[in-house]
């Protein structure tokens, strides 16, 4: 009981917000909303700390809707609950243009959306960061100013995909005891019965993850309640499978796929309504209803105003440090620690691979921003990605700042976006840029929330040699180059990786991928610049000498020196030629018009890198005019690659002969 309102009751507000807000739209997923209402309404009203005032207060608990497809089931509660601007005209607009109620819950979009969910196990995993995040920052803090949990209402779908597993064996692995997954154990898919496409036992599945699994009757709230608790208790992270009936309270349609993507229908509305119990017109809540909910939310305004109470209680250093930590403020830190690294590299030019110049970055960067967090898939001494201040993450001690996720691409691509979205820490991981198609959703998903995740992303071409086509990345830069609000670097050498990495932390809005050589490439930025040159995208590296431009050569990474070698032997023939480095298209694109000209200039311009040309026509004039990789690689060491796909000088030389019309030197 909540007041005099029953436990029943305030679930089936939800219920008719489901129904009739799909009903409405003529679009939705009424089925998941009304099978789960029961478990919601314990949760949120029994367990969940949060406080409607203030959605984004620290120490709140998260709440994860993995099964984003129900994401009626999350509008109805944080309407109920009075978060801001969730009036009922926003229900009424469900799936409408610039409402506040999208299809699939969006994180920045809807107050309360803690993720953006929608693709099955994506939220799971999400959580997964979040809870790590939690111990990490408790660990950091304390836990008088960190000390909460991370709930997750998923699927069957949810924990069909791999990523599930990827997620919930490293949660397991972990013991990352502040999360527990509520499973909507409905035994429904779109499809029909679940048993269709799968027999395996969830339970037992999670339990070998190294879980705490529980199954409760899913409509039975003191049941709920219970499991909850229990799984509150005990120190590994908990499943609790909740046995549900889709649709529940929908007489003719409840128990199958009718109920899960479609409207209900106008008789089973009206039939629903009977069959509940709830005789109120649609989009209406009696006040009684509403008051038991608020009601509810007064456990969290009053831990919110307790936490408030202990953070200005804290020390003035810890509260200071805790509090740049959640803004996120680390800037000053960023410039100051590649200014002075920059610097050095002036000085020493360094012949190494792009891979091991980040590493060098890193170790300045982590050593200034405690807040950085690394990670690799299992290559962490292929993607240089641990430093010395970066301690390894261990199973039940979250001191470290380093987290090995094993050969779990997608997860640590989701889990990240769930360590940025947590706020405290800003997270970065590695693989080979090949392998970003295992992790390609959650970089997509980086991308539409705007999260500071930076994708450290070695053995960016052929240049990896000898490991061949299965791991020769060709058509991937241009592939992450389509995705929107995603910052993809291909830096040249040492101090152009410092800056891309300047740039990418940052971007407080946008995330990153740095595609790193694995061979050494020599230095080609030899002069100090106070500015940063990679900020703009693209820049000058070399302008023509001896005349107007006559040509300009374009290039990125580990071909910007062979670039910088045509210049020379065409300068030797009388032709003023230019080098322009582009390590960021999308920064290059989205400068002044008249900046853009300049660099580009207004003479022919060819280009080259060891990938597909796919892109490169908006710079070059034509596909044509790239020396680039078309087709797939092969296995060699990586200078007969080079020799063998023509990504030589040589073959610039001869594009550019060709553009200029000029006689081919003996």
């Amino acid at each position: 009981m909540s007041g005099t309102v029953e436990l029943r009751t305030m679930a089936n507000a939800i219920r008719a917000l489901a129904m009739d807000a799909v009903e409405k739209a003529k679009s939705g997923h009424p089925g998941m909303p009304m099978g789960m209402a029961d478990v919601a309404t314990v949760l949120w009203t029994r367990f969940l700390t949060y406080d409607p005032a203030d959605p984004d207060w620290p120490d709140r608990d998260r709440f994860v809707l993995s099964a984003g497809h129900g994401s009626m089931l999350l509008y109805a509660l944080l309407h109920l609950t009075g978060f801001p601007k969730m009036d009922m005209g926003q229900l009424e607009r469900f799936r409408q243009l610039h409402s506040l109620t999208p299809g699939h819950p969006e994180y920045g979009h809807t107050p309360g959306v803690e993720t953006t969910t929608g693709p099955l196990g994506q939220g799971l995993a999400n959580a997964v960061g979040m809870a790590l995040a939690e111990r990490m920052l408790a660990a950091r803090f304390g836990r008088e100013l960190v000390d909460h949990w991370t709930y997750v209402i998923a699927g069957d779908g949810c924990l069909m995909e791999g990523i599930s597993h990827e997620a919930a064996a490293l949660a397991g692995h972990l013991v990352l005891g502040r999360l527990i997954v509520l499973l909507d154990d409905n035994g429904i898919s779109i499809d029909g019965p679940t048993k269709l496409a799968t027999s395996e036992d969830v339970r037992a599945r999670f339990a070998a993850y190294g879980w705490h699994t529980l199954s409760v009757d899913g409509h039975d709230p003191e049941a709920v309640a219970s499991a909850i608790a229990e799984a509150k208790a005990d120190p590994r992270p908990s499943l609790v499978a909740c046995k549900t009936i889709i649709g529940f309270g929908a007489p003719n349609k409840q128990g199958s796929e009718a109920t899960h993507g479609a409207p209900l229908g106008a008789a089973e509305v009206a039939a629903a309504r009977e069959r509940l119990g709830w005789h109120h017109p649609p989009f209406v809540i009696p006040e009684e209803v509403y008051a038991a909910w608020r009601a509810a939310t007064q456990r969290g305004v009053a831990a919110r105003a307790a936490w408030k109470a202990r953070l200005e209680a804290a020390p003035a250093g810890l509260r200071a440090a805790f509090e740049k930590a959640m803004a996120g403020a680390i800037d000053a830190e960023v410039a100051a620690a590649i200014a002075a690294h920059k610097a050095k590299l002036v000085e020493t030019r360094p012949t190494v691979a792009t891979r091991k110049a980040s590493e060098m970055a890193l170790e300045a960067l982590t050593a200034a921003v405690p807040e950085l967090v690394g990670g690799s898939a299992d290559l962490t001494h292929s993607n240089n990605t641990i430093t010395k201040a970066t301690k390894p993450i261990r199973p039940g001690v979250f001191e470290g700042r380093y987290v090995h996720y094993g050969v779990r691409e997608h997860a640590m691509a989701a889990m990240m976006n769930g360590i940025a979205l947590h706020k405290g820490l800003v997270p970065y991981g590695g693989t080979f840029l090949v392998f970003s198609d295992y992790a390609r959703n959650a970089i997509r998903l980086s991308a539409l929330m705007g999260l500071r995740v930076v994708y450290v992303m070695t053995h960016d071409s052929i240049g990896l040699g000898e490991d061949g086509p299965t791991h020769q990345p060709v058509e991937h830069l241009a592939s992450l180059r389509a995705i929107p609000n995603l910052l993809v670097f291909r830096p040249a050498d040492a101090v152009e990786t410092a800056e891309c990495w300047e740039v990418a932390l940052q971007q407080a809005t946008r995330p990153s991928v740095l595609a790193l050589s694995r061979q050494n490439l020599p230095a080609v930025r030899t002069a100090a610049t106070a500015a940063n040159l990679c900020a703009k995208g693209g820049y000058v590296l070399a302008e023509a000498e001896g005349g107007a431009r006559a040509l300009t050569i374009l290039a990125t990474g580990s071909e910007v020196h062979l670039a910088l070698e045509a210049r020379t032997r065409l300068q030797e023939r009388g032709v003023p030629t230019a080098v322009v480095s582009l390590p960021s298209f999308e920064l290059f694109d989205a400068q002044e018009p008249a900046y853009r000209m300049a660099v580009l200039g207004t003479a022919p311009r060819i280009a080259i890198e060891a990938a597909s040309p796919f892109g490169w026509a908006r710079y070059a004039g034509s596909e044509d005019d790239v020396v680039a990789v078309r087709g797939f690689g092969a296995s060699a060491p990586a200078a007969d690659l080079f020799r063998h796909y023509g990504i030589t000088t040589d073959a610039l030389v001869s594009l550019a002969e060709t553009k200029l019309g000029l006689r081919r030197a003996a």
